[in-house]
């Protein structure tokens, strides 16, 4: 099979594709036939050893990956070879095939194309997470999304017109503007590119302000860091709930007088950690998700598409923040 492989840490440009005997499943494992893998921003950490889980190299990045069952290992029960289904994993999915433990396994519904499903559960995953289970978000909040035209993002803004929110796009052009609002935002704002001194951060905290209107955002959703955290923050609402999803522009430091002054919560999200320290309601989630996708109300934007022996310019265009929607590698 080939694999685009991560053999010394650093960029894109570091990966190469490379042919390596298929692997085999163990007893709770499940071999799958790889179609697709998003790409997401934990891809470029893990090949510059900057993400928290360092697997051994040589290795593949791809945390999900949607495919055919070719084989199944003695212990497996519920999946057969021919099944259709989504994995998840921390990485080894830009390859051909791929060895997933067959709990992190979830059928892949009929009418889903490949390339969705490998874009459908870390986003949506985390985001119902965020949303439902950190903020219990109601009908008629404003939501704030900072990154709204990103995979994240995206389905962030979907996840919260579905549960009834009122939804504020942050993103950093006028055609990603238009873009989200095409997917559902009410409003939005550009924000300029950072960093910012003392003036250009409180400037960027009143077009927070302004685009939220007078009561503020009750939950804002930050898959960004950065100075874009302290600024989003300043226009939270009283009892507001500020969920720290990711930090490719940095990792911020926020000052907790806000939080008094606002009697606001800072909530981490951390869905990989969820899901297996609670996989029953992990898997409601996802059950949700799917009933979502049936409706119509969720849907993966795929934007660019790139074929295996491109993986690394994937990844390259991720970690420009330019994308609007998800990209996916694709093996066919």
């Amino acid at each position: 099979m080939k694999a685009m492989l991560s053999r010394q840490p650093g960029g894109p440009e570091t990966l190469v594709l490379e042919e390596l005997p298929d692997p085999k499943p163990g007893a709770d494992d499940v071999l799958i036939a790889v179609k697709a893998c998003g790409v997401n921003y934990p891809d470029l950490l893990i090949i510059e050893d900057r993400y928290q889980f360092k697997p051994p190299r040589p290795f593949a990045p791809g945390g999900e990956v949607a495919g055919v069952v070719e084989a199944v290992g003695d212990g497996v029960s519920g999946i057969r070879p021919g099944d259709r289904v989504i994995g998840s994993t921390i990485a080894g999915g830009m390859a051909e095939k791929l060895v997933v433990e067959a709990v992190r396994c979830i059928p892949m519904p009929a009418n889903m194309p490949f390339d969705e499903a490998s874009a459908l559960i870390l986003t949506y995953a985390t985001s119902i997470h965020a949303l439902k289970d950190r903020a219990k978000l109601r009908k008629g909040e404003t939501l704030l999304v900072l990154g709204a035209a990103g995979g994240v993002g995206l389905s962030a803004v979907e996840l919260g017109k579905a549960y009834g929110a009122r939804v504020i796009a942050a993103v950093s052009s006028e055609d990603k503007l238009a873009f989200v609002k095409q997917h559902g935002a009410d409003g939005g704002l550009v924000y300029p590119s950072g960093p910012f001194d003392k003036s250009g951060a409180k400037a960027l905290a009143d077009l927070f302000k302004q685009a939220c209107g007078e009561k503020g955002a009750d939950v804002i959703y930050d898959p960004v860091g950065g100075d874009y955290s302290e600024a989003a923050l300043r226009s939270i609402a009283w009892e507001g709930r500020f969920l720290v999803v990711g930090f490719p522009a940095g990792i911020p430091k926020l000052p907790l007088n806000l939080t008094l002054l606002k009697s606001c919560d800072v909530v981490g999200v951390f869905w990989g950690a969820f899901a297996r320290r609670d996989p029953k309601a992990n898997a409601a989630n996802i059950a949700e998700l799917m009933q979502l996708y049936a409706k119509g109300a969720i849907k993966p934007l795929i934007s660019e598409r790139y074929p295996l022996a491109r993986a690394g310019e994937a990844i390259a265009r991720l970690a420009s923040r330019k994308a609007m929607g998800k990209i996916v590698v694709t093996m066919d």
